[in-house]
Order: structure tokens, then sequence, then C-alpha cells
């Protein structure tokens, strides 16, 4: 027993701030970003949290599946940029939609590759038994947690929301995962806090990443966690008919497409130009708005694939 899914939601914060308005502050252009990353626009909160984004994209999630708060037994949730270490972000999704406390809430930390850790956890709970209907969240609002002095990562980076909800099924087919654990190439550290006798120096609690080196862990990794997820359900990559990446930059996206042969580029879904790098949040939008637009058809093979901090990534095929 895995799960299939049974609806999906988004929601982006309205305020949108196009290349040209970074201009501004920032010693850049719209050519040097778009050209760099693929990036047109991102949204950003202003006044929204990381729970209210997830809360909205969760509701959208319920309507869509034609599911009542009531009928959910479990909230997972993924971000990097709650509002707080705790209460979980669950937790307050689950405050927020009214959810009974007999709810189990839990967060997933895996930075962008988060959401696909999310699914084979979701699956490995539906294989224990005992959950009727389970959401799904990732939620990120990066805008909080950038230097926005610092051209090289605050260009890439936006806020939203996106979500699913899930039932028993055999829809989850195969998943891969690798980590090469260190903080050396991408890092988000923690305040240092006011203790009097903590004396080592911190960085500030802010994105730090070396774009270079996560561009070339990306493009290796990217294919790599396809064919091995691939392998394991039995496919080939002329079986898939949706790839569903992370939007961290579309040349790493348009690089892979162009070493999987199997597979037409215009079967992988890119918003990046819209909505920026919205970290845990960007697969789940993604799959919202292919699915709104009535792209996928039922029985077809996704393939969700991820990298990102830790550094890890990760790739699950799903069937629609």
């Amino acid at each position: 027993m895995s799960f299939q899914i049974l609806g999906t939601g988004s929601y982006l914060p309205p305020k949108v701030v196009t290349n040209e308005d970074l201009t501004v502050f920032l010693d850049t252009s719209d050519e040097w970003i778009a050209s760099r990353c693929g990036i047109r626009q991102r949204h950003v909160v202003t006044n929204e949290t990381t729970s209210e984004l997830a809360t909205e994209a969760a509701r959208r999630a319920l309507e869509n599946a034609n599911t009542a708060p009531g009928e959910i037994d479990m909230v997972l949730c993924a971000s990097v940029s709650g509002e707080y270490v705790s209460p979980l972000l669950a937790c307050l999704v689950q405050r927020n939609l009214g959810l009974p406390a007999t709810t189990r809430c839990l967060d997933v930390n895996a930075a962008c590759t988060a959401w696909v850790y999310l699914m084979e956890t979701a699956a490995a709970f539906f294989a224990r038994g005992g959950i009727r209907k389970m959401l799904v969240i990732g939620a990120e609002s990066m805008s909080r947690i950038l230097n926005w002095h610092d051209r090289s990562t605050c260009v890439l980076f936006g806020d939203g929301a996106g979500a699913a909800v899930l039932a028993p099924g055999e829809n989850y087919l195969a998943s891969s995962f690798e980590t090469q654990g260190g903080d050396d190439v991408i890092a988000v550290p923690t305040k240092k806090g006011i203790s009097p006798w903590y004396d080592r120096e911190e960085k500030l609690p802010l994105v730090h990443m070396n774009g270079q080196e996560t561009y070339k862990f990306a493009v290796s990794n990217f294919p790599r966690r396809v064919k091995e997820a691939l392998e394991k359900a039995g496919l080939e990559e002329s079986d898939l008919d949706w790839v569903i990446p992370h939007q961290a930059n579309e040349r790493i996206i348009m690089g892979a497409a162009r070493r999987m042969k199997g597979i037409p580029k215009d079967h992988f879904c890119v918003n990046i130009q819209k909505y920026g790098n919205t970290s845990a949040a960007s697969i789940p939008i993604a799959l919202d708005e292919w699915n709104r637009a009535g792209k996928f058809q039922r029985g077809e093979l996704l393939c969700m694939v991820a990298f990102g901090g830790g550094l890890s990534s990760a790739a699950c095929i799903v069937r629609w």
C-alpha cells in the first residue's frame, strides 16, 4: 500500500517583484538575471506568514480533492523558512484548518529536496496503515532569509506554497535518494542567540550558497536520480509522460533535459520564470499549475526530481 493523489492546491503572495524592481538597489539587470537562471519575477511576502501561505494552499488542495478538513488524519509539511522552530508548521496548519487534536502533525526539513522526502514519508505512513487521507505541504517565505545585498543569491528565490491531498492507493511506484553531507556549498544558519557562554563566530542566519558548486551538483545528480528511480520501477525514460523538477535554475533543468533524450523537452514542467526558486514549494506549485491546466491525464507517469541543501538529491515516480 502506498498512495494516490486526490487533489492539489497552491498559493502565491500577491506582491510581485520583477527583475527590474531589483535594479533599484542591486547592481544587476533583467537580462543578467534571466540569462543566468531564467527568472523574470518572483512573489514575496509582505505581511503574510509561511503558515498562512501553507494554509491557503492546503484549503485549495482540499477543495480540489473534494475533501473536508475533518477527513484529514495527518499533516506533513516542509519548509526552511517557517516563522518558528517550534511549534511545527504542520501544527499551525492544523490549527488554522480546525483539524481535530487526533491529527498527526510532522515537519520534514530537507531544504529544496523536501517535497520528494514528503512523498517517501507519506508512503511509509500509508504502508503502516491507519491513515485515511493526508495533507502534504511545501511552503516557503525565502525572501525573509535572503541577503538582499548579495545579487548572486537574492535574485534566485521567491515565496509560495503548494499542497496535495493523498489517500491510500498504489500510485507511488519508486524513489531514489542521495545525500553528500556538508555545509560548505549551501547553508542557512540559525541565530546565534544570547548565551553568555557561547563564543563561536557564526554566519548571519541567511541563505549562503556557492552557486557554481550547486550548479555542478544539480546538473550531474538530476539525471542520475531519475535514472535510478526508473530502474527501480522497471521503467524506461520513454515511459515517463512528465518530469516535474525543482525550479532552481532553468539552465539546470534544460541541461538535464538534453541528457534525458527519451523525454520531450516540452514535457518538463518549468515555471521558474514566474516564481523563482521557492525551495520546498517549487514542485507542488508546478504540480498544481499543470493539474489545474488539465495537462495530466489519468494513468500518466510523473517523475518529481529535486536537488539542494544537504547536499541532497531525490526523485520519485508517481502514477497520476
